[in-house]
């Protein structure tokens, strides 16, 4: 943790922080910082630390987020500090990581992986430890000294590995709320201190009449399933930050600097300062905003543009942090740098739509809100009926009543009804290729009316390949000297036509020389050969056939990108590339059409070739020159109108609005940053398996809510019956070991329920 500069103000105490006036100049400059809180365990934690912070003095604005675990505060800081607002924080029991940004990644992943190794260790153990105890509470109880050790062995069970419960439960309670650590600290805490008296306190219980009985395989046995509920959630959360730790490892750590008397030296990022004059040699990352001073290369721009083709550079053309350069070399001016690139703009974009999303309140938390109140109210009713009414034994079998409503109603079924459906849901899909991230998208993919679709990558290969190819008369010469020049040639489209030629033999030339923007030429055998575009032919006056002509012209207007081959008199071949429409596209999208779903095609290129693509893919609605922030705004124009979106894309331009929409999908061929944004992943990149996943996300909510109900029919059943209420009628009171055993049965059924979806085709 940083160590604080200022003693003076790190010093004060939260008294003398309240003591301020909380009414000081609104005119004085606020700052605006987000701190990750460590140790929140629910929404109810956020809620607690959000207020808190509120009501410190010289704060204007608090949020707490429990989706990201980020407090989002704007504060004085003439009033208070990070340093004062992680005390406030920590006077209710959780803590704020007030690192500098370039650390506090790191640091937080080490938290959580030291938070999810204790936990592991901690489910194992409680595993461990409850196992004989449910073997001689079910099969031995009459065993010598069988209470004894099954004691000794749920003792560390519920005071050591579940002291979390009852911490949790103690927090909720200062703050007047309950949620389900209340629940089980209260059952597995009552059914303890139960066991306890009745075993040490035998003959005081059977003079009144009552039977006596341990509960602490119930205890035991409680603390287990919940713990082991918990580790299988925060393995889930541990992968949420590696989204933006990768779209920061797009930044090189150093780079070369020139100076002004031309001597080159290697500076860290964080020093670079605009103006500085940056030496970028071939294939490495561009590390600031900035414009080209001297030399020309191709640029990979597409983690901005989503565009397969890299883009020419030359004098006073921009270039942007986290591209790539491609063979060439170049110098640029560093115009913006740190948090004014686009790279970082994109990181803060993503960034706030993960956290402007509020997590979706699950079915079963909402419920648990109700039902945790409710049962203890119902448990304490019942202790008061039985004690005033029961009799001599009222108040002991009111306190046996009052434990077997606990632990009857504890939350088991309730807590695994959504999680075990979800993992055999999860597990189904990943058998299918479909890599599904968490619950909510699960959830939500069965209520998507608008799929939007990213074309490169997505729709199509994301590749440019040579489609046509058309000699005025080929001979073997002619394709070997083709096949040379594109070897030799720095062009990206040149890789397209060397692929397709493969198996062509090479032949040396006596001359070649690359002309930036148009192609390249080359000599054999005392004569000038030339590929590249239309413009490098009509400048050297070299005549094109009516046939080439008519061939070229159709494959323009099928938007595809047409290069010619050429000697110095005329035009010898013209070769046609394009970017290929996948071979099972077309079927995802009527498929996804023929389920009411509304499709949409965004994407980089121009008008022509985003209505081709659309033309021949039957989509109806399409936008072309579309920018990665125009995605996300569409994405959000939508979401307006009422519409549950998912956004289908492959790359790093794809990640604003893969963040913004309800459901995000991701080509598993696409980048592993909209990989890691999205919240599915197609591992194979065929479009057909997003209505598969859509068919999944129905049969396993209706599986949740199946597990809901059943979970919900054995407590309304079973705690009425464990309060006694069948006493007046039949004298029939349940045992609160027969209680424990109908608990773990209604656990059981909604797991062989979630089983079910296993074996659906």
């Amino acid at each position: 943790m940083a160590t604080h500069n200022n003693k003076e103000i790190a010093d004060i105490s939260l008294e003398d922080a309240a003591s301020e006036p909380r009414n000081f100049n609104h005119d004085t400059t606020s700052v605006k910082k987000t701190f990750p809180v460590l140790g929140m365990t629910c929404a109810s934690c956020a809620g607690s630390a959000e207020s808190i912070v509120a009501q410190a003095p010289g704060v204007l604005q608090a949020a707490v987020n429990f989706a990201t675990g980020n407090l989002t505060v704007e504060f004085s800081p003439a009033v208070t500090d990070p340093y004062i607002l992680q005390k406030t924080v920590q006077s209710v029991g959780f803590d704020l990581l007030i690192e500098e940004e370039s650390t506090q990644q790191e640091t937080l992943e080490a938290i959580h992986e030291k938070k999810y190794q204790a936990l592991k260790s901690k489910t194992i153990w409680a595993i461990i430890l409850s196992l004989p105890v449910v073997i001689i509470g079910m099969f031995f109880m009459d065993m010598p000294y069988g209470n004894e050790i099954m004691w000794a062995f749920s003792t560390p069970v519920v005071f050591w590995l579940g002291k979390d419960f009852f911490i949790n439960a103690w927090k909720q309670a200062k703050f007047r709320s309950a949620n389900m650590d209340t629940l089980v600290a209260l059952s597995t805490g009552i059914a303890y201190v139960f066991s306890v008296f009745s075993m040490f306190f035998t003959d005081f219980l059977r003079h009144r009449g009552l039977d006596t009985h341990v509960y602490f395989e119930a205890a035991a046995v409680i603390i287990a399933f919940i713990l082991l509920g918990k580790l299988l959630e925060e393995k889930a959360k541990g992968n949420t930050s590696t989204a933006i730790k990768k779209l920061m490892g797009l930044q090189p750590k150093t780079v070369i600097v020139v100076g002004s008397d031309g001597v080159e030296h290697e500076k860290a990022i964080e020093e670079v300062s605009p103006g500085d004059i940056i030496l970028v040699k071939p294939g490495e990352k561009i590390a600031v905003d900035g414009m080209v001073v001297s030399g020309t290369s191709y640029v990979d721009e597409s983690m901005l543009s989503g565009e397969p083709v890299p883009v020419l550079k030359q004098e006073n053309e921009k270039v942007f942090a986290g591209t790539i350069n491609q063979k060439g070399s170049f110098q640029f001016k560093a115009i913006k740098v740190g948090k004014e690139t686009m790279l970082a703009q994109i990181i803060k974009m993503v960034q706030d739509a993960q956290g402007s999303k509020a997590p979706v309140q699950k079915l079963v938390d909402k419920i648990a809100g109700i039902f945790v109140p409710v049962v203890i109210g119902i448990a304490i009713i019942t202790f008061a009926l039985w004690a005033i009414f029961g009799g001599n034994n009222g108040l002991v079998q009111g306190l046996l009543a009052a434990v077997t409503v606990l632990v009857i109603a504890c939350p088991c079924a309730l807590g695994l009804a959504t999680p075990t459906a979800i993992m055999v849901g999860v597990g189904k899909g990943a058998e299918q290729g479909i890599l599904i991230k968490d619950a909510e998208s699960l959830e939500l993919a069965k209520k998507v009316n608008v799929v939007v679709l990213d074309k490169t990558g997505t729709i199509t290969e994301g590749r440019p390949q040579v489609s046509d190819m058309k000699w005025l008369n080929e001979d073997n010469t002619s394709a070997s000297i083709l096949f040379s020049m594109e070897k030799l040639s720095e062009h990206p489209l040149a890789e397209a036509v060397v692929k397709h030629m493969d198996g062509v033999p090479t032949t040396t030339l006596s001359m070649f020389d690359s002309i930036t923007g148009k192609g390249a030429k080359a000599a054999y055998d005392g004569t000038t050969y030339y590929v590249g575009n239309r413009k490098l032919l009509q400048e050297n006056n070299i005549t094109i056939s009516d046939e080439l002509e008519r061939f070229a012209q159709v494959w323009g207007s099928q938007s595809k990108t047409v290069i010619w081959f050429a000697n110095q008199q005329q035009a010898l071949s013209v070769i046609a590339i394009s970017d290929k429409i996948k071979a099972t596209s077309v079927q995802a999208i009527q498929e996804m059409q023929g389920m009411g779903i509304d499709l949409y095609m965004l994407t980089g290129d121009n008008e022509s070739t985003a209505k081709s693509i659309a033309q021949q893919t039957g989509i109806k609605h399409y936008k072309a020159e579309v920018l990665p922030q125009h995605k996300a705004d569409f994405v959000k124009e939508l979401q307006r109108q009422g519409k549950i979106v998912a956004m289908v894309g492959d790359g790093i331009n794809d990640s604003t609005a893969l963040a913004t929409a309800d459901v995000s999908i991701a080509m598993g061929r696409g980048s592993d940053i909209a990989m890691d944004v999205a919240k599915m992943t197609i591992i194979s990149s065929d479009l057909t398996k997003i209505p598969q996943a859509i068919r999944l996300s129905k049969r396993t909510v209706a599986t949740i809510k199946q597990n809901l109900f059943w979970a919900f029919i054995y407590n309304l059943i079973g705690i009425p019956v464990a309060a006694g209420v069948l006493y007046p009628i039949s004298g029939f009171l349940l045992n609160p070991m027969i209680a424990g055993a109908a608990m773990a049965l209604s656990s059981v059924s909604v797991v062989s329920n979630s089983l079910r979806l296993k074996w659906k085709k």
